[in-house]
């Protein structure tokens, strides 16, 4: 099992009904207070459904989302984008 590297959160927000979609999205935002998530990571199309995204603890996204894994260490703004061919694109939003 892939253990996720150091976040400062033990949760993110994952749309589980996207899961198998490409490509992956995912942004870091910082943690609103007494919020316990800061990355959210979808796949495929975008949905702004109030239930969109569930709450997984990072312990097991290296079983959900795999390939976001090396990505929880970057800060706050971090935006990006990936698939399963090896398309990476990561930036910080302004």
């Amino acid at each position: 099992m892939n253990e996720p590297r150091a976040t400062s959160e033990e949760m993110v927000a994952v749309a589980l009904p996207t899961l198998g979609r490409m490509p992956i999205y995912g942004t870091r935002v910082a943690q609103p207070d007494g919020g316990n998530i800061s990355w959210f990571f979808h796949c495929g199309e975008y949905s702004d459904a109030e239930d969109f995204y569930q709450p997984v603890h990072a312990r097991h996204l290296g079983e959900v989302l795999p390939l976001v894994v090396k990505y929880l260490h970057l800060p706050v703004g971090t935006k990006l984008t990936v698939d399963d061919q090896g398309y990476e694109d990561v930036w910080q939003a302004e």
